[in-house]
Order: structure tokens, then C-alpha cells, then sequence
């Protein structure tokens, strides 16, 4: 059995990739989270007392809890998820971006530098450590042409900054101390656990409440939508194949507008809760003023990890939107909770 030290684990992707692991893999899970706004043990409620799932409460930027995981856990791979993630809130704060983001990563590298360091030789050849980051940090696409993992780093927001400066730290310690790391960049991921403030679960509950459902400037910015779940059987197989010191950008293949997306929500809630007073949820649509360095179009190109690991995403971007709608309307308990624990 391996040992995996997970950062971020009661996180929105964290969470789902934990199900994942332990659902389909006989891995040990040493979840770490600091359990700010967007962690969320609840989404760890069915295995949080698993005896392959051990969770600490903490944060990448404490050495000294960090040292003391690796000595006693003794993971034979890292997977970093842990991250400041949504750009509204690093345009408002981007010093916490910044902190946990760079200061973060750095901190998690040392630590992980000095273990892996002190490893047999075998131990050292098999160890792996994957960087999570995001298709942000290429900044924005015109209308044609797609990111590759050539495409060169011009992030636009606070978060992609971040996340572009973590990625650099990471490849640098594999160039400099020859450090196993491997760098996933994805699209923009949907589906169960995710906190309410990201664009889909948050139209969905304002739809349920009756209110406007509002869309940054005329709703034509375009995103590539990666359902979660496919999302972490590409970090498993880029974990467990994937080339030390490679990049492997992760994709759905699913370009939609804003608009898209909403109505397509809109129009899945039609079916599945239809409005007391009638008419369609469409209707609740509105247009604010657009946010500040707001990309226009991000587009992954997947083909290198589909071509060199086999992955294909498993779900179409209706599937797995109707599997997310649904997913919200049975577990309303658990948005509540969230909502009402941590407001957003």
C-alpha cells in the first residue's frame, strides 16, 4: 500500500480527488487542510473515518507540521491542491493569494526537498510530487487556437499570477535540486462540493431562490469546462505514468460562454425543479458591469496527455452538467451548511 500526502483535501477538487483515490486505489490518504472558507469537512463526511483517511488540520506554510508529517507518514508522493483559487477575491485580497499561493508552495517544496532528499535511491526514483495549477496562467485566447504546454505564461489576475509564480518555483526545483515533479494546468473544473461562490453551483442556489442571475458584461466570455471527476483521473494517471519534470495540460474539451452555461442550467432546473410561480428560470438572467482583467477565452489542447497516458474525459459537458444540477438539488443540506457557516 502507498502513502499519499494530499494538500487541500477538503477542498473542492481536493475533496472529489480523495473519493477518487480511495474508491479506486488502496492508497493511504494523509488529507492536510488549513479548513478556510472553501474547505469543508462535510464533503469528507462518508470517508472521514475511513482507516485508509487520515485528515490534519493545518497549513502548507508551517514547516514544522510539515516535517512532522513527512517523518511520520512517510508519503511515497505529494499531490498539491492546496490554493487560493477564485479570482474575484484576489482582484478584492491578493496579498492571501500571494501568501499561500507562492509562500505556500515554496514552504511545501522545502520541506518536501529536505525528505526526499534523505530517501534510498529506489525511494528517490519512485517519489513523486504533483503541482495542480490552472489554464489561467497562459491568459487569454483570441477566438481560434488553443493553450499547449508551450504556450507562454501571461497571467491577468492576482490568482493566475499566483499560480503561474508556483508553477515557476516547482519546475525550478526539479531544474535545480532534480526533484520529481510533475505540473497538471487544467480548465475550468465543475461538479459536486464545490463551494458557492464559482459560477455554476452559485447560479444554480440563486435560481432556487428566486433572485436575478447575474452575468459579467454581455455573458460571451468562453471556457473550456472540465467535469471534476475526469478532472482527477487525469492527476491519478499523470501521478502514476507522467514524466518527472513534464507539464500536461488537462481539458474537456467543452468550450461554452457564460451564457451557455447559465442557460443550460436554467434549463435543466426547468425539468428537474420547475419554478413554483412558472415560467422559465431564464428569466431570472441579468447583466452586470464586467470584472476587471477579465479573460475573454481560455481553450485547453489535452493531446499530449491523451496521446502519451491514454486520458480521455468520460463525460460530455451535458452529462455532466445534468449529473452536477442534480448533485445540488439532493444535497441542499450541504449548501446550507456551507452558506450559513461560511457566507459568501
Amino acid at each position: 500500500m502507498q502513502t499519499l500526502l494530499i494538500t487541500g483535501g477538503a477542498g473542492f477538487i481536493g475533496s472529489n480527488f480523495v473519493h477518487y483515490i480511495m474508491a479506486n486505489t488502496s492508497y493511504r490518504i494523509i488529507n492536510l487542510d488549513k479548513l478556510t472558507y472553501a474547505g469543508n469537512l462535510n464533503s469528507l463526511a462518508s470517508i472521514f473515518h475511513h482507516p485508509r483517511h487520515i485528515f490534519i488540520k493545518g497549513s502548507i506554510q508551517d514547516q514544522t507540521l510539515i516535517k512532522q508529517l513527512l517523518d511520520q507518514y512517510r508519503p511515497d508522493g505529494v499531490v498539491h491542491l492546496a490554493a487560493e483559487s477564485h479570482v474575484d477575491r484576489s482582484i478584492d485580497g491578493p496579498g492571501d493569494f500571494v501568501q499561500t499561493n507562492i509562500v505556500g508552495t515554496f514552504e511545501l517544496l522545502e520541506c518536501v526537498r529536505d525528505y526526499w532528499l534523505c530517501q534510498s535511491s529506489a525511494q528517490k526514483a519512485a517519489f513523486r510530487f504533483l503541482h495542480i495549477s490552472t489554464d489561467e496562467v497562459y491568459g487569454s485566447l483570441g477566438p481560434e487556437g488553443y493553450f499547449t504546454e508551450e504556450t507562454k505564461y501571461a497571467p491577468n489576475s492576482p490568482y493566475s499570477a499566483s499560480k503561474a509564480a508556483s508553477d515557476h518555483l516547482v519546475r525550478a526545483y526539479f531544474q535545480t535540486y532534480g526533484l520529481p515533479v510533475l505540473i497538471t494546468n487544467c480548465s475550468n473544473n465543475y461538479g459536486p462540493y464545490q463551494f458557492p461562490e464559482k459560477l455554476i453551483p452559485l447560479m444554480i442556489l440563486t435560481a432556487l431562490k428566486g433572485e436575478p442571475l447575474p452575468i459579467y458584461g454581455d455573458g460571451s466570455n468562453i471556457r473550456d469546462w472540465l467535469f471534476v471527476l475526469d478532472h482527477c483521473s487525469a492527476i491519478l494517471k499523470v501521478l502514476t505514468q507522467g514524466q518527472p519534470g513534464e507539464v500536461y495540460n488537462v481539458g474537456g474539451n467543452t468550450e461554452k460562454t457564460n451564457l451557455q452555461v447559465v442557460q443550460g442550467i436554467c434549463d435543466l432546473l426547468d425539468k428537474m425543479q420547475p419554478r413554483h410561480k412558472g415560467g422559465s428560470y431564464r428569466e431570472l438572467v441579468t447583466y452586470v458591469q464586467d470584472r476587471p482583467g477579465h479573460d475573454r477565452r481560455y481553450a485547453i489542447d489535452s493531446s499530449k496527455l491523451k496521446a502519451e497516458l491514454g486520458w480521455i474525459p468520460q463525460e460530455s459537458f451535458e452529462t455532466g452538467l445534468s449529473k452536477t444540477v442534480k448533485w445540488y438539488l439532493d444535497n441542499l443540506d450541504w449548501c446550507e451548511g456551507v452558506r450559513v457557516a461560511k457566507a459568501y
